[in-house]
Parts: C-alpha cells; sequence; structure tokens
C-alpha cells in the first residue's frame, strides 16, 4: 500500500542512512540542500533530494539517486538499495476504512442521480 506521505516509495534520511551505513549528521552533509532555497538544481557531487513545495516537506530521495551517489561519490562498489514499505499503522488502517465508506457513499449517490 502507497504512504501518502510517501507515494513513490522513496526514502527518508533514516533509510537512506542504513542503505549507506552513515550517521544521519553525515547524511545532512551530503544532501544537495540549502535553508534559503526549497530546490538546489542538480549537483553530481551531492546526494539530490526530489523536489519539494516548501521547505516543511520532508527529504525524500529517490533510489536510484542514493545507489548513484553511494556508487559514484562514496566508491561503495556494490550497491543495493531495497525500499521496503512501511508497516501499515493503526491511523493508515483507520484512513482507508474512511476512504472505502466514501467511496461506497459516492457510488450510491451516483446510482440514484
Amino acid at each position: 500500500m502507497e504512504n501518502d506521505r510517501n507515494p513513490h516509495n522513496l526514502m527518508d534520511i533514516e533509510a537512506v542512512q542504513k542503505a549507506l551505513h552513515r550517521s544521519r549528521a553525515s547524511i545532512y552533509r551530503y544532501a544537495n540542500t540549502d535553508p534559503q532555497q526549497v530546490n538546489l538544481e542538480y549537483d553530481p557531487k551531492r546526494l539530490n533530494p526530489e523536489l519539494r513545495q516548501s521547505e516543511n516537506d520532508l527529504l525524500l530521495f529517490h533510489p536510484n539517486e542514493v545507489a548513484r551517489f553511494a556508487r559514484d561519490v562514496l566508491k561503495i562498489n556494490q550497491v543495493t538499495i531495497e525500499v521496503q514499505p512501511s508497516p501499515e499503522t493503526a491511523t493508515l488502517e483507520v484512513l482507508q476504512a474512511i476512504l472505502t465508506e466514501l467511496q461506497s457513499i459516492h457510488q450510491l449517490l451516483k446510482t440514484r442521480s
């Protein structure tokens, strides 16, 4: 099931940290970010996050970008990036139930008109 906050199985800081076996601080140092700008131009020497709408959005990284960075910049020869779906939470289950109910109501209303 896709996560609304992460619809394309992008990697957050913790996932990158685990994949590269680096500290959280070093991932932030590697990341191509600037407090004054939301989206910087691509930098082949940095770890480039996905585009964000605002500075409050999470930093998310495409698995291919993490693999490229590990291979080309960190010189890690064997790079395997595996994205695991996040475990379902009680909140997600409730939201899915609400969505299902709303879809049922929508269908019922559609058939009546």
